[in-house]
């Protein structure tokens, strides 16, 4: 893949999600919602799939607008709110 693309690529990455994963309690709901993005850990906790994990234990994924929806209900079924979508392009915290 040429540099154009990938960063083509990565500019179409127009969200962020961030999971507060020290905090969550492991009730499934995202995975329940999402299985596409959210899977339970061993540990009882859920991971989002393919993330980059963050030092601060916290989990970190770029999605494209067409998976903007499914990653939201994810993060509105979550009872203690460490889901995050944050708008790239402009900083806007959605959830």
């Amino acid at each position: 893949m040429t540099e154009e693309m990938q960063t083509m690529q990565e500019s179409a990455k127009k969200f962020k999600v961030e999971h507060d994963r020290p905090n969550c309690i492991g009730c499934a709901a995202c995975a329940a919602v999402a299985p596409d993005f959210w899977t339970m850990h061993e540990d009882g906790k859920s991971d989002i799939v393919g993330c980059k994990k963050r030092d601060d234990e916290w989990e970190e994924l770029d999605i494209e607008e067409k998976n903007f929806k499914e990653n939201k209900e994810a993060a509105d079924s979550c009872p203690v709110n460490v889901i995050h979508i944050t708008n790239k392009e402009t900083g806007e915290k959605i959830i």
